[in-house]
């Protein structure tokens, strides 16, 4: 995670996400959409709009995959900032 962003947001790993589109359905600010790419796996995968997301954590609950999404919350700092 390298980029700058604006807290909270979720992180999706592009290649955990079958693209199942619960956290789609979820979202209650409809930040998440399905990619017109596919994963390692041939999935098309669901990603982050980039703006808009309340930390709710509704996608990270109904994901049947474990560790596929991490929502960052306010406050959250890096490891590798952590000395």
């Amino acid at each position: 995670m390298s980029e700058h962003r604006e807290y909270p947001f979720p992180e999706i790993d592009p290649d955990i996400c079958k693209g199942c589109r619960l956290c789609v359905a979820a979202c209650p600010t409809d930040v998440l959409v399905i990619s017109p790419k596919l994963n390692s796996k041939g999935f098309h995968y669901s990603e982050y709009v980039g703006q808009g997301c309340i930390g709710c954590g509704n996608c990270f609950y109904v994901c049947p995959e474990p560790s596929a999404v991490t929502v960052y919350l306010k406050g959250y700092v890096p490891e590798e900032e952590v000395s």
